[in-house]
């Protein structure tokens, strides 16, 4: 018999995230397009995030195309490190109104939401500065300065904007790994999701 589960957060209720998940207005507008794979994994950080911020959204799915908003007057920036990519101080010098649009999925899902989606593809990019390191203790990051969507649109707000207080959204992400790690228990978590001290 299933566990009965929050509607909101889709957590198991005696683990419900409600009571951390903050609501937060940003000038800046997110769009996250979250590959369909991801909308049902246990640890999905982009719901975490649109439950947290007022003004955002998320789509699920991979043809995104022709539903992006892009007559709408806000400038639209993809997320996503690339050649050209602009960086974050580079978006402040921006006109306001923006908009973040943010792959959610693997990297190798968000290549392919790209390769699908040729208009998002050729949308300006901004890229995170390097050298930051994630707290998503539960995921192997496939490169260096690789973050989970909800810690990359939290560094991407604080530097836009100039205001901490997206760490908020961090709370209910760090709640999250928490009780999956002790769901797992210590063992399991030091033997498969601990550095090898050498």
């Amino acid at each position: 018999m299933p566990r009965p589960q929050c509607a909101r957060c889709q957590r198991p209720q005696r683990h419900c995230l409600c009571p951390l998940i903050p609501s937060l207005p940003s000038k800046t507008s997110v769009l996250i397009l979250q590959h369909s794979s991801e909308s049902r994994h246990a640890l999905n950080t982009a719901r975490l995030a649109v439950l947290g911020l007022l003004n955002a959204e998320l789509r699920i799915g991979e043809q995104f195309d022709k539903d992006l908003p892009m007559d709408d007057g806000v400038e639209s920036y993809l997320l996503f490190p690339g050649e050209d990519a602009l960086s974050l101080e580079e978006l402040v010098e921006r006109p306001e109104p923006r908009r973040l649009i943010v792959p959610d999925g693997t990297w190798r899902k968000a290549r392919k939401v790209l390769h699908l989606n040729p208009r998002l593809a050729s949308l300006p990019r901004v890229a995170l500065p390097e050298g930051l390191v994630s707290r998503y203790r539960l995921r192997k990051a496939p490169m260096p300065g690789a973050l989970s969507t909800i810690e990359a649109i939290v560094v991407a707000l604080n530097s836009l904007e100039g205001d901490i207080r997206f760490e908020a959204l961090l709370k209910p992400f760090e709640a999250l790994i928490d009780a999956q790690i002790e769901a797992m228990g210590s063992d399991v978590f030091q033997r498969n999701h601990l550095p090898l001290k050498g």
